[in-house]
Order: C-alpha cells, then sequence, then structure tokens
C-alpha cells in the first residue's frame, strides 16, 4: 500500500487538547564533511556527519580521486555518525581500487562492518599514524 500523507492521522496528547509535534523527515545527510591531507605518505580522508545515499558524493569523489592519485588512503571515519549499505559499498569498492585503511570507526561503523563480515576484507586501524605507515 502506497503512503498517503492526506490518510496518516492527527496524532494528539493523551488528553485529547493539543496534536503532538509531527515527526521530522530530514535525512540522514545533514552534517556530512570531508577534510583532506597527505600525511606521511598517505592520503588521509576524515569523513564526518552522516552518510546515506543523499549525502554520499563528497566523500566518494574524495575516495575515487584519491585511490587515483596516491598509492595509499586513509579513512579516518571516528566522526561518522550514521551509515547505511551506500557507505559501506563505497568502502569494498575503494578498497579494490587501490589500498584503503579504515581508521577508528565509529562504533555504528564498526558494527555496520561487523555484521556484515566487511571487517574481514577491510584493513582496519586504530590511529592514523599507523595506518599511513602500515
Amino acid at each position: 500500500m502506497p503512503w498517503d500523507d492526506d490518510a496518516m492521522p492527527t496524532l494528539m496528547s493523551n488528553t485529547g487538547e493539543t496534536p503532538l509535534p509531527a515527526q521530522t523527515t530530514g535525512h540522514a545527510s545533514q552534517g556530512a564533511g570531508v577534510l583532506q591531507h597527505e600525511w606521511r605518505g598517505a592520503w588521509v580522508i576524515a569523513a564526518r556527519g552522516a552518510y546515506d545515499m543523499d549525502s554520499i558524493r563528497p566523500l566518494a569523489d574524495a575516495l575515487e580521486t584519491a585511490a587515483k592519485k596516491h598509492p595509499k588512503v586513509v579513512l579516518d571515519a571516528s566522526g561518522v555518525t550514521f551509515a547505511d549499505s551506500t557507505f559501506l559499498n563505497l568502502l569494498i569498492r575503494t578498497h579494490y581500487a587501490g589500498i584503503l585503511r579504515l581508521v577508528a570507526p565509529s562504533p555504528q561503523v564498526q558494527r555496520l562492518c561487523e555484521i556484515t563480515g566487511v571487517d574481514n576484507i577491510l584493513e582496519i586501524r586504530d590511529a592514523v599514524d599507523n595506518a599511513a605507515v602500515s
């Protein structure tokens, strides 16, 4: 059955007096950002914020360009607050395009990697220094 906003009932408080605030429909893409720099011979990309199909493009562009230009790419994922299969797919594609090290994934990203078995494919390090020199 398709979603129909007109058919949605108005949420009311327990007393029936005042409608409750509507749920937000914002995407997980709010607040995503990418910082880049060279460190000890590796290209480091620090991803911050939430990544889904609406917000992945800047990170995808950065990783694609880095994999073409640099022998080693390090992705600092410590600031990633949300990631879905789009993010995971990007990591796998980058891994197969060149050397990718994933650094300090946030608990959500770590769990996503564990559930899918990607933690057995990617090289995950605890710090940018360790990833750059390994």
